[in-house]
């Protein structure tokens, strides 16, 4: 069970809640702060103040005074004029993250909402109702309001939810799980739509499945290199402490680790004095990508502890102040900085590709075939990587140089997060694409070599890796493979490919 404090949520915890289903529940602390910021909303109401998002239109409208009697009315018709979202669906570990830290955010009790609204956001997490949430829509800037305004419809008993394995209507869903549909009320519409809860959940999914990957490209890369039969001697240590970068030196010491006991790996001049780039350099490479994906965590650790809603209530509701934490920025940036490392693990991985197809490259077969010419083995695997490559260069386009004016001009400059958010993650499908090919030409590779010279390590990633992908005896469809061994890569921990 994980307890929600609303500041203290961890990426492990969140891993743990969207992929292994672990129940959660809300701190009685964090309860006690809703509970107070939700009187303060009250008593504004019964004053009749003249407070945002409580008794006033939205964006260019907030100047509009709405009626006591029709307070209610506007978070209604906020939610379903804001459910403006188009495309495919997000997936849905994506909705679930959302509805996790949609949950923390409303608890750190800033956000004047009934302890109804957490209920159900947790009561939907725990029974597995994720709603379906169309994947654009979002400026990323007074937060991701489209995303999270379909994600509320399911909480309201409108629009459509995954439930047990298929796509039904929200009301259906929350009456076979027994659950009272919620009637919004004052501040509640805004305080659940107001906030970056989208790209975020996105960026949370995006980057544990980077973390995964970036650490398996270490061990392909060393089955690569046996392959090759590469220079051993640009990973020791000295090297990369005489630079100083510690995630260089990390990546460094992992391969050394893979490659310890490997007697296909060559010393300096023993075949030739130097090796290509896209293996001597793999550490200082693969380094500066660690480097960006660990700034990318620090901002998603903050992030999922952030109350990113307006206005925010302070002081029992002596203070309510409009912001804008709702704007994406730093979570932007970070998505962008996401993409462009991620596509370095895809472009290096596809020159190493090359060197292990290309026979002026090398003295394997030419394309890892086992008859050139009459059978073309491995030479389209290639085309494959080099497209997936070249597609990764355009979503890595940073999202966050553009802005559109919205809402008559009131707000004028927005992060466009979510849009960085799914180019990132769509990179990284690619860069496991990328990989999984990698890993297929390997494995024929060091097949030329012998296996019982393989490192432990790399041998046990053959030993995984030849029951998804067979050896290349005959030329097949080898969309299969690539598809096998990707899913192959995601559902398998780095540990258990290196039998650690």
């Amino acid at each position: 069970m994980i307890t929600l404090q609303g500041h203290s949520l961890t990426l492990k915890e969140a891993e743990a809640v969207i992929w292994d289903n672990e129940l959660v529940e809300a701190s009685p602390e964090s309860l006690e702060r809703v509970h107070a910021s939700r009187r303060a909303v009250e008593k504004i109401v019964a004053e009749n103040r003249v407070v945002y998002g409580i008794n006033t239109g939205f964006g260019k409208l907030s100047d509009v005074r709405i009626e006591q009697k029709d307070v209610e009315r506007l978070q209604l018709n906020l939610i379903r004029s804001h459910a403006c979202g188009v495309g495919d669906p997000l997936p849905e570990v994506v909705s679930r993250a959302m509805l996790l830290l949609r949950a923390n955010a409303l608890l750190k009790g800033y956000s004047g909402v009934r302890r109804d609204v957490i209920d159900i956001l947790i009561a939907l997490l725990n029974r597995r109702i994720h709603p379906m949430v169309p994947e654009q829509g979002s400026l990323g800037a007074s937060g991701d309001l489209a995303p999270l305004s379909h994600l509320s419809l399911a909480l309201i008993g409108e629009g459509h939810v995954f439930y047990q394995g298929k796509v039904v209507s929200s009301l259906h869903s929350l009456q076979a799980e027994g659950i009272k549909p919620l009637v919004l009320s004052a501040k509640e519409g805004l305080a659940l739509i107001n906030g970056t809860q989208a790209m975020t959940a996105i960026g949370v999914v995006a980057y544990l499945e980077a973390e995964q990957l970036a650490r398996q490209s270490e061990l392909i890369a060393s089955m690569t290199i046996e392959g090759l039969r590469g220079i051993r001697d640009a990973f020791a240590e000295e090297v990369h402490i005489a630079r100083g970068y510690p995630e260089q030196a990390a990546v460094a010491a992992r391969m050394r680790q893979y490659m310890a006991d490997s007697q296909l790996v060559t010393a300096q001049c023993e075949i030739r004095v130097q090796d290509a780039y896209s293996l001597r350099c793999i550490p200082q490479v693969h380094g500066a990508s660690w480097q960006a994906l660990n700034y990318v965590r620090e901002k998603l650790e903050i992030e999922i502890n952030a109350a990113t809603d307006n206005p925010l209530i302070f002081d029992n509701g002596e203070k309510v102040i409009s912001g804008g934490n709702f704007h994406g920025q730093p979570i932007a940036l970070a998505m962008d900085f996401l993409a462009i490392a991620m596509a370095e693990f895809a472009s290096i991985s596809e020159r190493r590709i090359e060197r292990l197809v290309n026979p002026q490259l090398n003295d394997l077969p030419p394309f890892l075939s086992p008859q050139p010419g009459l059978q073309s083995g491995a030479m389209i695997l290639q085309y494959s990587a080099a497209s997936l490559v070249s597609e990764n260069k355009t979503l890595a386009h940073p999202a966050s140089v553009d802005s559109i004016p919205s809402s008559g001009n009131q707000e004028d400059h927005v992060s466009m997060g979510t849009i960085g958010a799914r180019h990132a993650y769509q990179v990284i499908q690619n860069c496991r694409r990328v990989l999984a090919i990698e890993l297929i030409c390997a494995m024929q590779a060091v097949e030329y070599r012998k296996i019982e010279k393989m490192g432990r390590a790399t041998r046990n990633l053959y030993t995984l890796g030849r029951k998804v992908s067979l050896p290349l005896t005959q030329d097949r469809v080898f969309a299969n493979d690539i598809a096998a061994v990707e899913k192959f890569l995601k559902a398998t921990p780095v540990e258990r490919l290196a039998g650690q």
